[in-house]
């Protein structure tokens, strides 16, 4: 066991918690309440629809992040001199075979999800449902692993952007609308911005391990200015929105969330130790929270 394994407590129910990663939970919470909350603007709510949404959404997440777990750990991407937490397959915490199955137990009770949400709102549902959990297995798994390929971001912001807001709001409705694609933007930005937290904090030991995320690809400097571009962005468009005619003033809420914007951008801007980038990825999660509450709340009160 290494060392930074010997510090965590050893405890189950613990370790499970540490395998989840619950600072990134917020990506998977965050789309459903905004798709949902436009569907109440536009008159639709349906309540089991939205409980199971939610719980589907965080299923596919954790699964995804368990069998994140796993794979890299079987990849060697995961050695002792890592900046972030220790993972707990990597660091002899828990049997592989255990994160591996907790990864399948997840995807399954979220297909159940899906099940139903198929039978009262459409096969699109389950379409989406499949390759949102084959998105999450070959992140790093599979024999071409996507995240190993600097494509991460790009499927964090499709999966948790574009698809979890316009599912969200497409299971209430049974329908697309224009709004919710413009509202997944912003979402799906943040989203990603947390897994830039992450590759530019673990750069060098995943350039080491041969795994070539887009801060690999992109260096240092370059992966800074990208965090910052989706922290900006996400921020400025619901503004845009706003004066384009295409979103409700009350929208503008989501700009009270902004305050929560320099402290992880000055971190991400200029810190290289572990630490401080592990803050800065747990307050872009926050970040993503409250600018999505604040954005569902505007919805609710327009």
């Amino acid at each position: 066991m290494t060392g930074a394994a010997a510090r965590v407590p050893t405890g189950t129910l613990r370790l499970w918690l540490l395998a989840i990663r619950p600072r990134t939970l917020p990506a998977s919470i965050a789309p459903v309440l905004v798709g949902t909350a436009l569907a109440v603007h536009d008159g639709v709510f349906h309540p089991l629809r939205f409980a199971a949404a939610l719980a589907g959404s965080i299923l596919i997440q954790i699964g995804t992040n368990l069998a994140n777990d796993y794979s890299d750990a079987r990849r060697g991407a995961d050695r002792e001199d890592r900046l972030g937490p220790v993972r707990v397959t990597a660091g002899g915490l828990m049997p592989p075979r255990r994160v591996l199955a907790g990864a399948w137990v997840a995807f399954a009770a979220a297909v159940g999800c899906g099940l139903y949400l198929t039978a009262v709102a459409g096969i699109w549902v389950l379409v989406i449902g499949v390759a949102s959990i084959i998105a999450g297995v070959l992140y790093t798994g599979g024999p071409r692993p996507y995240g190993y390929a600097g494509l991460g971001e790009l499927f964090v912001f499709v999966f948790f952007g574009l698809v979890a807001v316009g599912g969200s709001y497409y299971v209430q409705s049974e329908r697309l609308a224009t709004a919710s694609l413009l509202l997944a933007v912003p979402v799906g930005l943040l989203a990603a911005a947390i897994l830039v937290v992450n590759n530019v904090r673990d750069l060098e030991s995943d350039r080491r391990a041969g795994k070539i995320t887009l801060a690999v690809r992109l260096g240092r400097r370059r992966t800074r200015r990208l965090y910052i571009a989706c922290v900006a962005t996400a921020l400025v468009l619901p503004g845009v929105y706003v004066a384009a005619g295409e979103l409700p003033p009350p929208t503008l809420a989501s700009l009270l969330a902004a305050p929560l914007a320099p402290p992880p951008l000055r971190a991400v801007a200029s810190a290289t130790d572990g630490p401080t980038l592990n803050q800065a990825l747990a307050a872009t999660g926050r970040l993503l929270a409250v600018h999505s509450a604040l954005l569902a709340v505007g919805l609710l009160v327009a």
